[in-house]
């Protein structure tokens, strides 16, 4: 039964997450060695080894995949083509915790999604294993935010003391009168868009003063001012409602101008960024009744849409977007076929 299991292929669907997750460990691989290497908050370096760890046994455990399927492994990132450890800190280990919590948020998103596609068994075995990692990453993450005085709460609610029901068409369609406030899903998206932003301008700051390519900088700033601009325009529905916005993260980068990424990695993570805004703001769209809400998101969506666009341009330009696991062309292999006979 076992070596029956074996032989199953992998389907599309878990070729592509493994893919995806080999890049995704790589460049965290990178990055938290990085982290490590500079980091001097005796509470926080266990937590940033630990989830160096957690990318180190990710990318052998991927490796055994793939030389099984006899699949070509990515070539992904790499210590020592992508990150000069000898480079002076950028960020501050309050900004590295905030990057580990926050990435443990979108691996428990991005795990569950992975697992639902898993048919083989030790594929699906292997994404639960992730998850539970990934849970114990979120809490340790967390709870060294809570102790430290860090970690910033979304706005409390009154408590509802009877059941209502919405009784005017208001509720939807008010975009240019007096608006309603803000119902609890609307407000846990904007905030949490909201510190998204923050962390990923922040994020940009830092590449931007490291950034040797003309163009990548150029990229990087046009990337601050949009995360600004919408950073702005969560704050503003979540002020309309009189409810707290948090702080930025601008103060956790250093001065540092010294090259320390390679252009290649910092574009795959910027890139990162925009591809999970976008599914953000689609949560955050489906989830919004007040249209003025809605008209928001879609703006934004299709804003950054057209910046990752460039983005991907930059990256092909450079040859630094790997081709991910692609269906056979059967038309062009019909025209090799035909130009042989």
């Amino acid at each position: 039964m076992e070596e029956k299991q074996q032989q199953i292929r992998l389907t599309s669907a878990e070729l592509g997450q493994l893919w995806t997750q080999y890049l995704n460990d790589s460049a965290s691989v990178c990055m938290l060695t990085y982290f490590l290497e500079k980091s001097e908050d005796y509470e926080i370096k266990p937590i940033i080894d630990h989830a160096l760890e957690l990318s180190k046994v990710h990318i052998k455990k991927l490796t055994s995949i793939f030389n099984e399927e006899k699949h070509a492994i990515p070539h992904g990132f790499k210590i020592e083509e992508d990150v000069d450890l000898t480079a002076p800190r950028l960020y501050s280990d309050v900004y590295v915790l905030n990057f580990i919590h926050n990435m443990a948020k979108i691996g428990l998103t991005a795990y569950s999604g992975s697992l639902a596609v898993s048919i083989r068994e030790d594929v699906s075995e292997y994404y639960m294993e992730c998850l539970k990692e990934t849970k114990q990453l979120y809490k340790l993450s967390l709870d060294l935010l809570l102790s430290k005085g860090l970690y910033v709460r979304s706005p409390y609610f009154p408590n509802l003391e009877h059941v209502e029901y919405v009784k005017k068409q208001g509720f939807l369609w008010d975009v240019f009168g007096e608006k309603r406030p803000l119902v609890a899903l609307e407000v846990s998206n904007l905030y949490s868009n909201l510190q998204r932003n923050a962390l990923g301008a922040a994020t940009l700051v830092g590449f931007s003063q490291v950034a040797q390519d003309k163009d990548v900088k150029q990229f990087f700033l046009r990337g601050i001012k949009t995360a600004r601009k919408h950073i702005k325009s969560f704050g503003a529905k979540l002020e309309e409602s009189y409810l707290t916005v948090p702080m930025t993260w601008a103060t956790e980068i250093t001065n540092s101008t010294t090259q320390t990424f390679s252009g290649k990695i910092m574009m795959f993570y910027t890139s990162a960024l925009i591809a999970l805004s976008v599914g953000y703001y689609g949560t955050g769209l489906a989830q919004s009744p007040r249209v003025d809400l809605g008209i928001m998101y879609n703006k934004f969506s299709a804003e950054i849409q057209l910046f990752a666009e460039d983005g991907a341009n930059i990256m092909i330009k450079n040859r630094w977007l790997e081709q991910p696991p692609m269906a056979s062309d059967r038309d062009e292999l019909a025209r090799m076929n035909n130009q042989n006979m």
